[in-house]
């Protein structure tokens, strides 16, 4: 958009109403990260119904969703670039294009190379544009306060997605079959394009705006720079500095006790107990609750108390919780406590890591370093989603998986106190950055 009247028209609706437009940015990015959550973990529901049509091991069709989920994290970084140049509407527009693109045409799928090329490198790229960076470049842009709340709600999207659309995927699987599914889902990325196409701008600058809460443009009138430093430069100079690699650490962990594992395997470890999808993507969706209220208290905490306790108290948790699961025998009651105390700090952990990478690597530099420690996240995923993968086709058990992942979380508790006290963070992140 260029900042004419058609640009300026829905923002004008807002205005008069004494709205700031920051909230319709906020909410249609919600929007698009629900969707792409829906969209990443879907062919964890979908993985026994390739099984049965096509005979692929757990262990193929997870080294798919593996690499798609090694794409969605390494992209991080490089989304940030390309959002600080092109702003984010376009680069959202291109990857939910690509996301809708490769499950479309995986319907015609019948080979395990077109699964790695469709699932694998397509919906890992475009995924990878809308992932957690996404979140904090719009609430770096439009926020001055209420900046951890933001973070916090659209972290939480992922939950929501996850509620709202497994559920509804695993029954239209069991009763129409897995492209049933798929089209629901390409659907739902006509509709988040929709919204951005309609509603989302690159900078509250562009329809002559301050960031919510500001009162007065930055010194000379200008915004905030974006940092001059391209990804791969930002990267070497955070590497320089210990306290990076303790977030990426911990970032590498909790993507594996999360995303690379309960939202990959945990519909087919609930089939080894006799459960059938629908009712393992409804614990998910229970699940979707918690988080959703855990990641938005989570946000609230953030911005109150020291990020390394709360980091410590979420990995500390979750570790206990992953290496109780076996032993819930997999009833309801047990499993209902578990989508409860699990589901508290599934994504809890990004609000005070978002926080943390901000204080520590400054305001201009904030969602570049994030992107390479979200890559960590995303490695993570993709070991924990193989590895399970690899211990379902050899050992005959998913829970091995379960237990060194459980183990992992107790020593990412550890090692975040090895990070020394914060430093004040009253602008942790730019107020604003410009378009380009």
């Amino acid at each position: 958009m260029t900042g004419g009247s058609p640009a300026r028209a829905v923002p004008s609706l807002f205005a008069a109403r004494g709205l700031h437009y920051g909230w319709a940015v906020a909410a249609v990015t919600f929007l698009t990260m629900l969707v792409t959550a829906g969209a990443v973990g879907a062919p964890g529901v979908l993985i026994l119904p390739l099984q049965q049509e096509f005979g692929w091991s757990t262990a193929e069709i997870s080294s798919a969703l593996a690499l798609r989920l090694v794409l969605f994290g390494l992209m991080g970084p490089f989304a940030a670039a390309l959002m600080n140049r092109y702003g984010p509407r376009r680069i959202v527009l291109i990857a939910l294009g690509l996301i809708g693109a490769s499950l479309a045409a995986s319907l015609a799928m019948d080979r395990l190379w077109q699964l790695v090329l469709l699932w694998g490198v397509g919906v890992g790229l475009g995924t990878g544009l809308t992932a957690l960076v996404l979140g904090a470049t719009v609430a770096t842009r439009w926020f001055a306060k209420r900046r951890g709340l933001v973070v916090g709600l659209l972290t939480a999207s992922s939950a929501t997605g996850q509620l709202i659309v497994l559920p509804v995927l695993a029954g239209l699987t069991e009763a129409q079959g897995w492209r049933t599914a798929l089209v629901l889902i390409c659907g739902l990325l006509a509709l988040a394009g929709l919204g951005v196409f309609l509603l989302m701008r690159d900078s509250p600058e562009e329809i002559g705006l301050l960031p919510y809460g500001e009162t007065a443009p930055a010194p000379g009138g200008a915004p905030v720079p974006v940092a001059s430093t391209g990804p791969l430069e930002a990267l070497r100079e955070a590497a320089r500095t210990r306290v990076f690699w303790i977030l990426f650490a911990t970032f590498f962990i909790c993507g594996a006790s999360t995303n690379g594992l309960i939202q990959t395997h945990f519909v087919p470890l609930c089939a080894d107990f006799g459960l059938r999808p629908v009712e393992a993507a409804s614990v998910l969706a229970a699940m979707g609750v918690f988080d959703f209220v855990g990641t938005v208290a989570s946000g609230w905490l953030s911005d109150r108390y020291d990020n390394r306790w709360l980091l410590f108290w979420y990995y500390g948790l979750r570790g206990l919780s992953l290496i109780a699961l076996p032993f819930t025998d997999f009833t309801f009651a047990g499993l209902s406590l578990f989508a409860v105390f699990y589901g508290l700090d599934w994504i809890a952990t990004v609000p005070p890591t978002v926080k943390l990478t901000a204080a520590r690597f400054g305001r201009a530099r904030a969602n570049l370093v994030f992107g390479w420690v979200f890559a960590g996240h995303q490695l993570g995923a993709a070991a924990a989603a193989y590895g399970a993968g690899l211990s379902r086709s050899e050992l005959a058990s998913y829970l091995p998986a379960f237990f060194a992942a459980g183990a992992l979380c107790i020593i990412g508790a550890a090692l975040i106190l090895m990070i020394g006290r914060p430093r004040a963070e009253p602008s942790a992140l730019p107020a604003a950055v410009p378009a380009k």
